[in-house]
């Protein structure tokens, strides 16, 4: 990639962070939608975690592949690409005539956003070059998260009470269109040097692995564990086939070599139970402001600002935290507060506090905040540039794998609890378990952030870097051989 002015390399970052904003809008908009959803088209507490979970299950399964192959033929042509089947999907989701259709069109919409995140974070890693400079870059990323955390729930609401569900999905149309043009004009086009090939049989396993095991934990409340045992299996036959086969391959989908180092897996997992953790926070969250507390689309949404301005104040912060002292500030606090916030609600009876909750919420967003610029940073921070779209795809699969489980997880606690004649009562303490599960993602984020991020955590991942570096220096001058 040619070197850019600072204003040029700006106007790519804000064109970028265009697509993570449609892409967060919608899952933050679609959480406020469940309700009106679920009476429309009358979906169960399952078909609600598939409207969800079709799409960041299709998302992660493809987000490697994505970012590879913007590597080997261009990420500004995967990433147009991407614009374009995004915008088909969240226009045929508006017109979807019942729950099917509706999550068949979600796969459509995830297959353009796998193309969107992990290639719009290669595309700025390899612009913004100097490590400072890319951890503040990454805060503004992280910050729109906060934006679409704010902006999503009230749009939604707006929308679903005075147009309708279906309106949610119009909103993706101008901004797509918009960011499709400008990207035309001003991203210029770069890729690795050395192509990397496809791998068929890797994205085979990854699928398997990812849909048999979300199918597993969703289905299991109503189908039973016979039922599902044998998507479990498939589950851990594909696992297997993953550790067996990959390491075999010259140029893997996942190159499991990147896990040599402590914070790359570390990140990794933080990002799974971070993300989870917000998945199934905004899944309970949702049905329990509308279908308990009893709130419209709206209100509900507006319950959900004291989470998102938080997120939106906190992301730059922690990208110039990461960029002066280190990843392990930002995770510390994220971690204290995600879990503060899910024993707060662990305790909540049907009616409770307006001021309770609204602590709850706050603290959540503050830990949501703080955990997004270290994850992204220590997943792309030491890799090799040509490899930057398959590094920062690992991230991102890992944080749509991470929604996918929390909406899995939360979603089945929930449905093998909750009963259909007494909803109302009957949620609070079906709901319990799930809060809990969200209070040992926290932990693990806090945890984990703690143990690697210190000095021999850091060690690993200079060894790992060099290793990396050392084997595409031989792959280049083979090349030029």
């Amino acid at each position: 990639m040619p070197e850019l002015s600072h204003r040029r390399r700006q106007l790519v970052l804000a064109i970028c962070c265009m697509s993570l904003l449609i892409v967060s809008l919608d899952v933050t908009i679609l959480n406020v939608a469940l309700p009106a959803m679920q009476t429309d088209l009358h979906a169960s507490t399952s078909g609600l975690q598939w409207t969800i979970d079709a799409y960041t299950l299709v998302l992660a399964s493809l987000l490697m592949l994505a970012g590879s192959t913007a590597d080997r033929i261009g990420r500004k042509r995967v990433f147009i690409a991407g614009l374009v089947v995004f915008s088909l999907g969240s226009l045929l989701c508006s017109l979807a005539p019942d729950l099917d259709a509706l999550i068949w069109f979600r796969m459509i919409q995830a297959v353009g956003g796998s193309m969107l995140n992990p290639v719009a974070m290669s595309i700025i890693t390899n612009t913004f070059t100097e490590p400072r400079e890319r951890a503040r870059a990454i805060g503004v990323w992280g910050a729109v998260v906060g934006i679409s955390m704010a902006a999503g729930p009230l749009i939604g609401g707006l929308l679903v009470d005075s147009v309708g569900w279906r309106s949610i999905f119009w909103i993706n149309l101008p901004v797509g269109l918009a960011a499709l043009l400008l990207t035309l004009k001003f991203i210029p086009e770069s890729r690795a040097p050395k192509a990397r090939r496809a791998d068929p049989v890797g994205q085979l396993m990854v699928i398997a692995l990812f849909g048999s095991l979300t199918y597993a934990i969703i289905e299991a409340p109503s189908s039973g564990f016979t039922s599902i045992l044998p998507f479990a299996i498939l589950a851990l036959a594909a696992l297997a086939g993953l550790l067996w086969y990959e390491p075999r391959r010259d140029e893997p989908l996942i190159d499991l070599r990147f896990f040599r180092s402590a914070p790359f897996s570390g990140a990794t997992v933080i990002a799974i139970s971070a993300f989870s953790a917000l998945g199934g926070f905004l899944f309970l969250s949702t049905l329990y402001l509308q279908n308990v507390v009893g709130l419209d689309a709206l209100h509900a949404g507006l319950w959900m600002l004291p989470m998102a301005v938080p997120t939106f104040l906190c992301a730059p912060i922690s990208g110039r935290l990461v960029g002066s002292h280190g990843p392990r500030i930002s995770l510390l606090i994220a971690g204290t507060a995600m879990t503060a916030s899910a024993v707060l609600f662990a305790g909540f009876e049907a009616e409770t506090s307006g001021v309770s909750r609204f602590i709850g919420y706050a603290l959540f967003g503050i830990g949501f905040g703080f955990v997004n610029a270290p994850i992204t940073n220590t997943a792309v921070s030491g890799m090799p540039r040509a490899q930057a779209g398959v590094a920062a795809a690992v991230a991102s699969t890992s944080r749509q794998l991470g929604q996918t489980l929390g909406v899995a997880v939360v979603g089945a606690v929930l449905a093998s609890g909750v009963v259909a004649s007494s909803y109302k009562e009957t949620f609070v303490s079906a709901a319990r378990p799930g809060w809990w599960i969200l209070v040992a993602c926290g932990l693990a984020v806090l945890v984990l952030g703690a143990v690697t991020s210190g000095v021999w955590a850091r060690r690993t991942a200079d060894r790992t870097a060099e290793r990396l570096q050392s084997v595409e220096v031989r792959e280049a001058a083979g090349i030029n051989a």
